[in-house]
């Protein structure tokens, strides 16, 4: 599959749903890729978010919050418009979004996290834990940083590399959120301090070494480009979609 970054784009119309510090880190790079942003929808313009405000637009990005990404969603696909998003927190209800993209015949691109260097990462990972699965001397434990306005704990992406290392260290059945010493759980430590924008470390450790891998975002360019690529891979496709498909991993 030919990556998202090498296919020539069309010019698109964008929603930004969510018009917080990281919808205006996306329409700056968006504007910068020739799109225009032609809707953006926040707490004090829900009164916009309609269906006919919605089918002027090729393609939504929704980054909000665990509690509203669900419906809006679903009011995305309702008007016919693929959805890019980026929302944390509410995957318990996915198959309730994954229903409706069916029904709608819509386009939906989910990821715990657009930017290209934590999706490389993500690959790391997992071929780290195949090669450290054999090895029991070695304990695995994670720790993610983030700034104070972060509303979920762990991260998205600290649960999507929490579940690639369970499906791959066959020791471990469980990640909690917190310090354990019970040997069938993941320990995931939550750190949240400011300005931090992300900071996330697999560590093994053994009685004679350690061997760490750690993402660290300096900004939000690397998400905010992430989620417009992602935008630009979904037009005109159908189904369901992820990061790997936008890379071609």
């Amino acid at each position: 599959m030919q990556p998202a970054t090498n296919l020539k784009q069309k010019k698109l119309n964008i929603a930004l749903v969510g018009y917080g510090k990281m919808g205006k880190a996306i329409e700056e790079i968006a504007v910068q890729r020739g799109h225009t942003i032609v809707l953006k929808i926040d707490i004090n313009t829900m009164d916009q978010f309609t269906k006919e405000n919605l089918q002027q637009c090729d393609v939504a990005i929704e980054f909000t919050s665990p509690h509203s990404a669900v419906e809006n969603i679903i009011t995305c696909l309702g008007a016919g418009v693929p959805v890019v998003s980026g929302s944390t927190g509410w995957l318990q209800r996915w198959s309730e979004v994954k229903e409706v993209c069916d029904q709608q015949e819509g386009a939906l691109l989910y990821a715990s996290n657009y930017s290209v260097g934590v999706n490389i990462f993500f690959e790391v990972n997992k071929r780290l834990a195949q090669l450290m699965n054999p090895h029991t001397e070695y304990e695995v434990t994670m720790t993610e940083i983030h700034h104070t306005e972060k509303k979920d704990a762990p991260s998205g992406t600290a649960i999507t590399l929490a579940e690639q290392i369970l499906e791959n260290i066959g020791r471990k059945k469980e990640w909690v959120n917190e310090q354990t010493v019970a040997p069938g759980e993941l320990a995931i430590v939550s750190k949240r301090i400011d300005p931090a924008p992300g900071t996330h470390i697999v560590k093994y450790s053994s009685p004679i070494d350690d061997i760490e891998i750690i993402h660290t975002a300096h900004n939000r360019k690397g998400f905010a480009t992430g989620a417009v690529l992602a935008a630009e891979f979904l037009q005109d496709k159908k189904g369901i979609f992820s990061m790997k498909d936008v890379l071609g991993f």
